[in-house]
């Protein structure tokens, strides 16, 4: 069995969102998705993409992904890694696979001299989160999420100051 690591590519946007929407039925959360293979296909593979994907495959089947963006830390004045996305396909868990695209990620950040590397997880998966304290992550309890969607960030954007 052989376990490849790429670069996602225009053409993938397909199985990417069948990802997204396998992940997202695993966390009770497919109502939400909206994603479609065009709006991926826009975004992703673009001249100056703002996201990146990482796809895994077992034997040339592609088994899981990583969706991930760069952002910036003004405490180091380094950018560092925002991974929005890790999914294994379940036949294929228990391979390593998690773990070889959290490495491919961490080298990303590596070449790019990146702070950091983080992402977020969900409270009630202890088999996350106990993987991820398994690799030296920490969790960051003292913070706390907080995000605008739809009308409120339409009604925000709206009282912006003007100049």
């Amino acid at each position: 069995m052989t376990l490849r690591i790429r670069e996602g590519f225009k053409g993938d946007e397909g199985i990417i969102l069948e990802f997204i929407c396998e992940l997202a039925a695993y966390e009770k959360l497919a109502h939400e998705v909206e994603a479609t293979a065009d709006n991926l296909r826009a975004t992703l593979f673009t001249d100056t993409p703002k996201a990146f994907a990482l796809i895994a495959e077992w034997d040339g089947e592609p088994c899981g992904f990583a969706l991930y963006f760069f952002n910036y830390s003004t405490f180091l004045g380094r950018y560092g890694i925002y991974l929005e996305d890790l999914f294994v396909r379940e036949r294929y868990r228990a391979n390593g696979i998690g773990k070889a695209l959290l490495a491919r990620l961490a080298a990303i950040a590596k070449e790019n001299k990146c702070g950091r590397l983080e992402w977020s997880v969900l409270d009630w998966n202890t088999q996350a989160i106990k993987f991820y304290k398994s690799l030296g992550a920490e969790s960051m309890d003292e913070w706390t999420v907080h995000r605008l969607t739809g009308r409120a960030l339409t009604s925000l954007a709206q009282q912006g100051v003007s100049q």
